[in-house]
């Protein structure tokens, strides 16, 4: 019987413990582009691109000296023709930019100075819904009816 009452007094911690390792199973990437080389003139984006697979809720942060280059999402059609007179989404000068992968669609980043996404920097990725990866939160415990489903002696 005094067993039964610290199973009890014990189950709650062990449910919200299992609980917390199951969701915190679920977590964003922060990826830097392109890797080493950062974002700069002469890294194959597509190839780094490739590497991946990006969900909602991931980072890409592009580090490049600032002034050198720049970084703009933009559609698909300004992404083919590397002319951003129209079909920007959003620029980023700083340096050390951070984009959080907020929807599941296809994204499209360029650098805009002359020259430099025709020569190669340039990138698209697909984003897809958040997914659990993490084997382990994916394989949690199954706990016995009796945590599960308090009984009603005492």
């Amino acid at each position: 019987m005094e067993d039964q009452k610290v199973f009890r007094f014990y189950s709650f911690p062990i449910i919200i413990l299992i609980n917390y390792l199951f969701f915190t199973g679920i977590k964003s990437e922060v990826y830097t582009v392109g890797g080493d080389e950062q974002w700069n003139t002469g890294a194959n984006f597509d190839s780094w691109s490739q590497q991946y697979n990006y969900s909602i809720g991931d980072v890409l942060v592009f580090k490049y000296t600032e002034g050198q280059h720049n970084v703009y999402e933009v559609t698909q059609a300004t992404y083919r023709s590397c002319v951003a007179s129209s079909g920007v989404i959003a620029k980023y000068e700083s340096g050390n930019d951070q984009v959080t992968l907020t929807e599941a669609k296809k994204y499209w980043f360029i650098c805009n100075v002359a020259g430099h996404c025709l020569g190669g920097m340039r990138f698209s990725i697909d984003v897809k819904e958040i997914s659990n990866t993490n084997s382990t939160a994916a394989a949690a415990p199954t706990l016995p009816p009796e945590i599960l489903e308090p009984s009603n002696s005492f």
